[in-house]
């Protein structure tokens, strides 16, 4: 006989805490391997969480509604075989001295409440007591903290599991929440010295002129962060080639419609985008790096993240893992499906983490080409351009010619530390040379 610990799962870079929701199982239930357990909530997520081998339960160490940091033992099983070491959840990570990470989590940004410096009133307390509907810990403290009344909170349309209402939610309520009548506030200590007025942090009009200032949501809060410290890490240089894609225009105008009937999928330009890189990746696969201090670590794992831009105006990367394992029809679904669910909040944790070099569609918006920001800790991103018709010279046996042509360029940002102006020009150029290369024989419906 034998123990094992069941631990809470770590769901995110940032997350440090989930909240059982519902126990599936009860001390003395047998369980099979991979069943669900107990379900748990973030505010990112809605998760099972599945046993990790056959046994029994012997302990259970939480109550529903439990509030439990990341790798805390929340119960044991009791197996029939010895010494079996069950695999941990891949959600948590473990560094190399045996203990959990939470480097990670401990980088969590706590939710800011709106400050109005002219009024000092204390937060009214909402009564949690009078609901039957589940709110975490944290959607409880920022209704606390911007004054939401629990009446007031009921009639927010949840989007997590069993429409709890998420971070994101609560969130997005307060954003096109209307102002007239509402003051937010906080505590405010005594002092015998006069307080210094804090910065405005929600949307108002300027007395002095026809100015709208507008409070950055956490998650725009997030991503200007992660801009800044992109470039105060990564000295950027930015290389540009143009691409003949007349070929790859012709294809998908051909078949677009046989792929949707064969497959169900709308074939679009980014997975052909990814496939080349990926096959230029393999060529040079020191672009498919991290550097930790003095140290290069390369990956040979190919993640390709594609920043996919939401409904608010923020961006999220989602991560499609091992792209070199997949085919086009492959690759095809994945983007497919994760920019879906993307659109929609709907995007797991580890489907936004590992990436190993990002894609970034700037063509989407009509423009001809960009600059784009590295996504730490990675070294490159490649920036694609919309695709236009312009006259280009074409040399063939019986002489130049002017032809109309499908063009894009493609523009490519690289951590100059690592990736010099040989290996990034000749590995945008080995991208735009697949795409040029594109073979529709290679790629039959």
């Amino acid at each position: 006989m034998s123990k094992i610990e069941l631990v809470m799962p770590k769901m995110g870079e940032s997350i440090m805490e989930a909240t059982i929701l519902k126990w599936l199982k009860n001390p003395g239930d047998k369980v099979e391997l991979d069943e669900t357990i107990l379900e748990i909530a973030t505010d990112k997520v809605d998760s099972e969480i599945p046993s990790p081998a056959e046994g029994i339960i012997s302990e259970i160490f939480f109550k529903e509604n439990d509030v439990v940091e990341v790798g805390t033992v929340i119960a044991t099983l009791t197996t029939e075989t010895a010494d079996l070491e069950a695999n941990p959840s891949p959600a948590v990570s473990t560094s190399s001295n045996g203990h959990k990470d939470t480097k990670a989590a401990a980088e969590e940004v706590p939710y800011v409440p709106i400050v109005k410096t002219n009024e000092l009133e204390t937060i009214e307390t909402v009564d949690f007591k009078n609901t039957d509907r589940f709110y975490s810990p944290l959607v409880k403290n920022i209704a606390k903290q911007e004054n939401i009344s629990l009446q007031e909170l009921e009639q927010i349309k949840g989007t997590g599991q069993h429409g709890r209402v998420t971070k994101t939610d609560i969130l997005s309520y307060i954003d096109n929440r209307p102002t007239s009548g509402i003051t937010h506030t906080v505590d405010i200590p005594k002092t015998t010295q006069t307080p210094k007025p804090a910065p405005i942090a929600q949307s108002s009009f300027s007395e002095e002129g026809n100015v709208e200032i507008i409070a950055m949501d956490r998650m725009r809060k997030l991503i200007s962060d992660h801009m800044v410290m992109s470039k105060q890490t990564s000295p950027h240089v930015t290389s540009f080639v143009e691409a003949d894609v007349t070929n790859i225009v012709k294809w998908r105008d051909k078949i677009k419609g046989e792929f949707q009937k064969k497959y169900g999928e709308k074939i679009t330009f980014t997975p052909i985008f990814i496939e080349s890189v990926v096959k230029a990746i393999a060529d040079y696969p020191m672009v498919n790096i991290s550097v930790e201090g003095n140290n290069i670590i390369l990956k040979k794992n190919i993640n390709i993240g594609m920043a996919a831009a939401l409904p608010s105006g923020n961006l999220i990367v989602p991560v499609i893992k091992d792209a070199n394992m997949l085919n086009l029809v492959g690759i095809t679904k994945k983007v497919n499906d994760l920019a879906a669910r993307a659109r929609i909040n709907k995007l797991k944790p580890e489907e936004i983490q590992d990436g190993t070099f990002t894609l970034t569609n700037v063509g989407t918006f009509g423009n001809l080409m960009g600059t784009p920001i590295i996504n730490q800790p990675q070294v490159a991103i490649l920036a694609t351009g919309s695709i236009k018709k312009k006259p280009v010279v074409l040399e063939t046996t019986d002489g130049d010619v002017i032809a109309i042509r499908h063009m894009m360029y493609l523009s490519l940002s690289y951590d100059h530390r690592v990736v010099d102006g040989a290996l990034g020009g000749s590995f945008l150029r080995r991208v735009a040379d697949y795409l040029e290369q594109f073979n529709e024989n290679e790629h039959q419906v």
